[in-house]
């Protein structure tokens, strides 16, 4: 079944056959594609596209564009867009995106992150390197988070 599982108002996660729907994205009204693979097509449809190359590899780095891909999508959702996050089978690259997003933009904890993304999209399944990334992330957010307030 081809679908888009909404994570936020404005955020998207899906497959790469979901996420390639003209239909879909129109229905949904995604305004920013980001493909987080190598190999996975994008969307005929005419929406902004970003493209991270990354496999579904426990020692890919994705954490190195943590930052990128969650300003990007909070960029998007203040113009008033909607961002669909994919990869092959939105399982680990997708759900590693979105999470990084919900923890920097929304200011939750990993565990609440994965569960937020787990509840619309059931099957999300991070791989352990992608989880080990995250867990530094969350690190890095609540150091800087800490060294802001104390400025």
């Amino acid at each position: 079944m081809l679908q888009l599982c909404k994570v936020t108002s404005s955020l998207f996660i899906s497959n790469a056959r979901s996420a390639c729907s003209t239909e879909l994205l129109q229905q949904e009204a995604v305004t920013l594609c980001i493909n987080i693979s190598r190999q996975q097509p994008f969307p005929s449809s005419s929406v902004t596209k970003l493209q991270i190359p990354v496999y579904d590899d426990p020692s890919e780095d994705l954490y190195s564009h943590f930052d990128h891909c969650a300003d990007a999508i909070q960029k998007e959702a203040s113009r008033g867009g909607r961002s669909l996050v994919y990869c092959k089978n939105g399982r680990s690259r997708s759900a590693t995106i979105c999470i990084a997003f919900l923890m920097k933009h929304h200011k939750v904890s990993l565990t609440e992150a994965v569960q937020r993304v787990k509840t619309a999209r059931h099957v999300i399944d991070p791989n352990p390197g992608f989880m080990s990334q995250l867990r530094r992330y969350e690190e890095v957010l609540k150091r800087r988070r800490r060294e802001f307030s104390e400025l």
